[in-house]
């Protein structure tokens, strides 16, 4: 059998609704290293958040920050950070909207402004994610992989006709990450599969939102996950069952990469 590239999400996907990993999910991912597949995790977390569960599931291969920083055997091989002068000039067009922002780096988090924190915190809870402190002057003394911006859907065509620059990709109701426009988990999969000698069609990815949605269509196999919506499933080749019900193992049996 050729050399795979099984790139998976990590909520929704990886960890099941109780924020853990389920027992086949761990088993897999170990055949699958046994039988010399690439695993990597694709998030859009950074490595402050996603630290945990890539040492929970044993993870050397990484991509975070939707695409913007990506690990081989814990070596950092891409970086790409948001541009900081239209950075500066989407924080001056939050702030006049009294719309909350916060800022990643790799391993830290700021929030620059604090005009709702419930709707901040609603967002945070969401995945269990710390509070991002507040802290005015973040985007001075750090490396900006990925912003995250705190609107609902009402003010999606706004910010994202004024920025060309970003792309803007909603993950909760209350909240948007913002990445570069031309970047994303896909782009970054596939440059890791051809530094490695794996085909396109050998690409294998998993997701249920909707930051997996290019993921899903570029890969050679797209899985979603039973409990993504429709339009992420409707991007995918497979649809497997839900991470609360073994989705990832029994996708993985189905494509003959486990027993």
């Amino acid at each position: 059998m050729e050399r795979k590239l099984i790139a998976l999400d990590i909520d929704g996907t990886l960890l099941n609704s109780q924020k853990e990993p389920l027992e086949s999910t761990m088993r897999a991912l170990q055949v699958l290293r046994r039988a010399g597949h690439l695993v990597i995790i694709a998030s859009g977390r950074s490595r402050l958040l996603a630290g945990p569960v890539i040492h929970e599931l044993g993870c050397t291969n990484y991509i975070l920050c939707n695409g913007s920083a990506a690990f081989l055997d814990h070596e950092q091989i891409y970086k790409h950070l948001l541009d900081r002068e239209a950075l500066a000039r989407l924080l001056e067009f939050a702030k006049a909207r009294q719309v909350d922002v916060s800022l990643f780096s790799l391993d830290a988090l700021g929030r620059v402004s604090d005009f709702d924190f419930p709707r901040v915190k609603d967002a945070m809870d969401s995945f269990n994610g710390p509070i991002p402190p507040f802290e005015p002057d973040y985007m001075a003394h750090h490396e900006i992989y990925q912003g995250c911006v705190f609107y609902d859907r009402a003010m999606d065509a706004e910010f994202e006709q004024a920025f060309p620059e970003f792309r803007f990709v909603r993950w909760h109701q209350n909240s948007v990450d913002v990445i570069p426009n031309h970047g994303s988990k896909a782009q970054t999969i596939l440059a890791l599969a051809e530094r490695v000698g794996i085909k396109p069609e050998n690409v294998i990815t998993f997701g249920d939102g909707n930051n997996d949605v290019e993921m899903l269509q570029l890969a050679g196999t797209g899985v979603a996950m039973g409990n993504a919506s429709m339009h992420v499933q409707q991007a995918a080749n497979l649809v497997t069952d839900t991470n609360d019900h073994d989705g990832i193992f029994k996708a993985l049996r189905q494509l003959q990469l486990v027993d």
